[in-house]
Protein backbone atom coordinates (compact mmCIF):
# COMPACT_ATOMS: atom_id res chain seq x y z
CA UNK A 1 0.00 0.00 0.00
CA UNK A 2 1.39 3.76 -0.98
CA UNK A 3 -0.08 6.79 0.26
CA UNK A 4 0.02 9.79 -1.51
CA UNK A 5 -2.01 13.57 -2.42
CA UNK A 6 -3.74 14.59 -5.29
CA UNK A 7 -4.17 18.42 -6.60
CA UNK A 8 -4.95 19.91 -9.29
CA UNK A 9 -4.83 23.69 -9.64
CA UNK A 10 -7.64 24.42 -7.55
CA UNK A 11 -8.51 21.55 -5.54
CA UNK A 12 -6.43 18.68 -3.78
CA UNK A 13 -7.21 15.77 -2.04
CA UNK A 14 -5.29 15.24 1.34
CA UNK A 15 -4.82 10.96 0.70
CA UNK A 16 -5.25 8.63 -2.28
CA UNK A 17 -4.54 5.19 -1.11
CA UNK A 18 -3.14 2.45 -3.82
CA UNK A 19 -2.21 -0.96 -4.51
CA UNK A 20 0.06 -0.94 -6.94
CA UNK A 21 -1.45 0.83 -10.29
CA UNK A 22 -4.82 0.81 -8.72
CA UNK A 23 -6.30 3.83 -6.80
CA UNK A 24 -8.34 2.05 -3.45
CA UNK A 25 -9.41 5.23 -1.67
CA UNK A 26 -9.82 8.75 -1.53
CA UNK A 27 -10.15 10.38 1.38
CA UNK A 28 -10.52 14.06 2.33
CA UNK A 29 -9.86 15.09 6.70
CA UNK A 30 -12.45 17.93 7.18
CA UNK A 31 -12.63 18.60 11.13
CA UNK A 32 -15.69 20.73 10.42
CA UNK A 33 -18.46 20.58 7.55
CA UNK A 34 -21.63 21.74 8.71
CA UNK A 35 -20.33 25.04 6.94
CA UNK A 36 -21.84 24.50 3.47
CA UNK A 37 -18.83 26.33 1.44
CA UNK A 38 -16.04 24.10 3.59
CA UNK A 39 -17.80 20.91 2.96
CA UNK A 40 -18.98 21.73 -0.83
CA UNK A 41 -14.71 22.73 -1.49
CA UNK A 42 -13.76 19.02 0.46
CA UNK A 43 -16.67 17.02 -1.60
CA UNK A 44 -15.98 18.71 -4.98
CA UNK A 45 -12.27 18.31 -4.75
CA UNK A 46 -12.83 14.14 -4.09
CA UNK A 47 -15.70 14.22 -6.92
CA UNK A 48 -13.16 15.75 -9.19
CA UNK A 49 -10.58 13.13 -7.72
CA UNK A 50 -12.63 10.23 -8.46
CA UNK A 51 -13.02 10.94 -12.25
CA UNK A 52 -9.39 11.39 -12.95
CA UNK A 53 -8.59 8.58 -10.77
CA UNK A 54 -11.07 6.28 -11.85
CA UNK A 55 -11.73 5.72 -8.21
CA UNK A 56 -15.78 5.42 -6.49
CA UNK A 57 -14.20 4.73 -3.09
CA UNK A 58 -14.82 8.48 -1.26
CA UNK A 59 -14.62 8.94 2.48
CA UNK A 60 -14.46 11.86 4.67
CA UNK A 61 -12.99 11.69 8.22
CA UNK A 62 -14.73 14.58 10.45
CA UNK A 63 -15.03 15.65 13.95
CA UNK A 64 -18.13 14.31 14.48
CA UNK A 65 -20.33 13.73 11.32
CA UNK A 66 -21.41 10.37 10.28
CA UNK A 67 -23.50 9.02 7.53
CA UNK A 68 -23.29 8.99 3.40
CA UNK A 69 -24.61 10.77 0.94
CA UNK A 70 -24.80 10.71 -3.22
CA UNK A 71 -23.80 13.07 -5.21
CA UNK A 72 -23.25 12.81 -9.37
CA UNK A 73 -23.74 9.59 -8.97
CA UNK A 74 -20.72 9.53 -6.23
CA UNK A 75 -21.18 7.93 -2.78
CA UNK A 76 -19.62 9.72 -0.28
CA UNK A 77 -19.00 8.17 3.07
CA UNK A 78 -18.85 10.39 6.38
CA UNK A 79 -16.63 9.45 9.32
CA UNK A 80 -15.86 10.73 12.91
CA UNK A 81 -12.36 10.24 13.27
CA UNK A 82 -12.49 8.48 16.16
CA UNK A 83 -14.12 6.10 14.79
CA UNK A 84 -12.21 5.86 11.53
CA UNK A 85 -9.02 5.43 13.64
CA UNK A 86 -10.39 2.57 16.02
CA UNK A 87 -11.70 0.58 12.28
CA UNK A 88 -7.86 0.79 10.98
Amino acid sequence: MEVYYWHDLQKEVDFVVKNGQKVNRLIQVCWNVNEYKTKEREVRALIKASKELKCNNLLVVTEDKEGEEKIENKRIIYTPLWKYLLRQ
